[in-house]
């Protein structure tokens, strides 16, 4: 489904990866590892389309992404959960849970909404709270539960355990778990995703930007 293919990425004049080729077959869960710093971050933009793809190519079912903007992807039904999550902090959980459902004109928006609702139960429970209000593992949770808003085949999840009290990453690790028999792909970042346990299909090493394992 998801098609990366030795792909060079850099921020400014700094070159951070160099020819990282990696695969997500559909319904496959595949872990990028690395130590902070590694690129995996930066990996996750490219494939979003925040961060530009200087060298190499990106496919997705087919059609070639390098050159679509963030948006284009996302209405292609990719979702994407950041590393510092990014949640309007002044607006309800439920109002940045509709936020891309308003802006890609999904039409089925509220069922979309109740269906995340009965995946990660917490999000309905904090409907009415401000972002600002939640700690950073209800935070990652709520995330999560955006990206699967838009994210109806491939989910991109940014270091979802990172900074996360152990209760909460086993939580989390939960809710991974729970979308695998949806049949979306996903692809996770971490240091080391344990909580991941044996549900990874695939795990890409990610060092000083390069797939190294």
């Amino acid at each position: 489904m998801l098609e990366v293919k030795d792909i060079d990425v850099a921020i400014g004049q700094v070159q951070v990866l160099r020819k990282v080729s990696i695969s997500a077959p559909q319904g496959a869960m595949i872990g990028i590892i690395g130590r902070n710093g590694a690129g995996k971050t930066t990996l996750m933009r490219a494939i979003m389309g925040l961060l530009p793809v200087r060298a190499g190519g990106i496919t997705f079912e087919g059609a070639n992404l390098t050159c679509r903007p963030a948006h284009a992807r996302a209405e292609l039904a990719i979702g994407y959960a950041p590393e510092d999550r990014r949640l309007i902090p002044e607006l309800t959980v439920e109002e940045n849970l509709m936020i891309p459902a308003w802006s890609a004109g999904i039409r089925d928006a509220d069922a979309r909404l109740q269906d995340v609702y009965s995946l990660i139960p917490e999000a309905k429970e904090f409907r009415t709270r401000r972002a600002m209000q939640l700690s950073g593992g209800q935070q990652k949770l709520v995330s999560i539960a955006r990206a699967r808003m838009s994210g109806r085949k491939l989910l991109l999840l940014d270091e979802p355990f990172e900074g996360v009290a152990p209760a909460l990453s086993k939580r989390i690790a939960e809710v991974v778990a729970s979308l695998r028999p949806l049949g979306l792909s996903i692809v996770l970042s971490g240091a080391d995703l344990q909580h991941a346990g044996r549900g990874l299909d695939r795990i890409y090493k990610l060092d000083r930007g390069e797939i190294v394992q």
